[in-house]
């Protein structure tokens, strides 16, 4: 498929699949017109950049991740060498506490939106400065 349809089905700037191509984390084939073609493959690819992106990961981790996890064909290409293995536990740590840290800012606005008082009127009163 042509960078564009890419771009359509998987919601992604062309210019982020550019990016991602620049940085190594996806490869397309070329034309004989010179135009970047996907396999069908690169949605699933893009969609798991976005998540480890959106996951606070750099471009050079993902780089070293993406060998190691389970594609659409079955299975990783590669096994995680024990360093990366440890910088991915770092990695779940933090996000791991990201999760705890956005569950207490919701248990706080839970109980400010339960006990907010009920409005009286919906009108404001409009308050003029001279």
């Amino acid at each position: 498929m042509k960078i564009g349809e890419l771009a359509e089905r998987t919601g992604v700037s062309t210019r982020s699949l550019r990016y991602y191509e620049e940085q190594g984390l996806l490869v397309s084939q070329r034309t004989s017109g010179g135009h970047r073609f996907f396999p069908e493959a690169a949605v699933d690819r893009v969609i798991r950049i976005q998540e480890l992106y959106a996951a606070g990961l750099s471009s050079a981790k993902i780089l070293e991740i993406l060998p190691c996890m389970r594609d659409v064909d079955g299975g990783p290409n590669e096994r995680a060498t024990p360093r990366l293995a440890a910088a991915l536990r770092a990695e779940r740590d933090r996000i791991d506490r990201q999760i705890a840290d956005l569950q207490r800012t919701r248990e706080i606005l839970d109980d400010v939106i339960e006990n907010a008082a009920p409005r009286r009127g919906s009108k404001r009163r409009a308050t003029r400065s001279r």
